[in-house]
């Protein structure tokens, strides 16, 4: 049987993941919090998670006020326990999970010389060991049924390098090079995994580098939120709902063509 005579929801506009059951990661708020609600709006149902209960509480709370299937389970990514009771729980809740966003992440920058052991074994483990953790709890089960879809957050700093960010840019990287080697173990098998890559996102996350950057530097928050805009053609941060926008896309059914690859949104700074 073809794949388009299987799709729950297929055909049916605005609902192109009826019946499907996804899990997102980092969903407490931004990119994650966005990307829920774009998976919501396909007719998936939903697990919220992240570290902070609360947040993903509320999260929750707001979906299932709209109508959704939802639920928030606490995890901390870099904790494999932790990752096994999130995909025990997620599989109770959902019965299965077709889609897993992997945006759970953390950001650091300084320069070479003051990055600590302890830095970068905390950047690696959450961006790169937490993606590991997660697609290796549920993407067995998809290639099993025949269908599914991981998007991976990754970065522009997954593309390209830049000052003060090598250990940021070294896990994003690597989360970039996971990506298309599980994208291209799985492509025979109705699963797709791919990355999107934003520039600077008017999130949190980028909220406390500002803040970074003018503790240790004495830089104007202002003068230092221009400076980050500029790294766009655009002069401009992204939105967080452009890149639910894009990792939503790349879930649904039409997207099965588009594999093992780390997709660039930042107004046009890094083309090809």
């Amino acid at each position: 049987m073809s794949e388009e005579t299987t799709e729950p929801g297929r055909g049916d506009a605005g609902r192109g993941l009826a019946g499907r059951g996804a899990v997102i990661t980092g969903g407490g708020r931004g990119i994650g919090a966005e990307v829920a609600r774009g998976l919501a709006a396909e007719g998936a149902r939903v697990v919220v998670s992240a570290r902070s209960e609360a947040e993903i509480d509320a999260v929750a709370a707001e979906l299932r006020e709209g109508g959704a299937e939802a639920w928030a389970v606490p995890c901390d990514v870099a904790d494999p326990e932790a990752v096994r009771a999130l995909h025990d729980r997620a599989v109770e809740r959902l019965g299965t999970v077709d889609v897993l966003i992997n945006n759970a992440g953390i950001a650091s920058s300084a320069p070479l010389a003051a990055i600590t052991l302890d830095e970068w074994q905390r950047l690696f483990a959450v961006n790169v060991t937490g993606t590991f953790l997660c697609t290796r709890a549920f993407v067995p089960a998809m290639v099993e049924r025949g269908w599914g879809r991981v998007v991976n957050v990754a970065s522009i700093a997954g593309r390209i390098g830049a000052p003060y960010i090598s250990a940021y840019a070294a896990s994003k990287h690597a989360v970039v090079g996971f990506t298309r080697a599980i994208g291209a173990e799985v492509a025979a098998r109705g699963v797709t995994v791919n990355a999107v890559c934003p520039g600077y996102v008017d999130t949190p996350m980028t909220d406390r580098s500002i803040a970074r950057i003018v503790e240790r530097t004495g830089r104007d928050a202002g003068d230092t939120r221009r400076f980050l805009e500029s790294a766009s053609p655009q002069k401009r941060l992204m939105d967080p709902e452009e890149v639910a926008w894009l990792t939503v896309r790349l879930c649904l059914p039409d997207a099965r063509g588009i594999n093992a690859q780390a997709i660039v949104l930042d107004g046009g700074g890094v083309q090809g």
